[in-house]
């Protein structure tokens, strides 16, 4: 009789060590040592957060999400591992009139 030993790898998601904003894009800091970054403009309610809103960006769950409390907005650390956005990718040109336009129009 022989025996078969089959070892199974055991993956891990990735959290959070450190969250930050600079611009319009969110950076994190991962327990495996990567650092990623995003538009901020591919989630609905970051898209219309000011640069100073943001900043304000903080770690929940032991790394799993990211918390912005005056915005009233999570956002999962894998979700954003795995590329799961609410909307499609605008070149950048396109995202600064978006932002331009925004600007005028909270002038008037």
């Amino acid at each position: 009789m022989s025996t078969t030993t089959v070892e199974r790898e055991i993956s891990v998601e990735p959290a959070a060590l450190t969250a930050w904003a600079e611009g319009r894009t969110i950076f994190i800091e991962l327990t495996d040592g990567r650092i990623i970054g995003f538009p901020a403009d591919r989630f609905r309610i970051l898209k219309n957060a000011t640069n100073e809103q943001l900043k304000e960006v903080t770690l929940r769950l032991d790394g799993y999400a990211l918390r912005w409390e005056s915005l009233d907005e999570d956002i999962t650390v894998p979700g954003v591992v795995a590329g799961n956005f609410q909307l499609p990718y605008e070149p950048a040109a396109k995202q600064q009139i978006h932002h331009h336009k925004k600007a005028k129009e909270s002038k008037k």
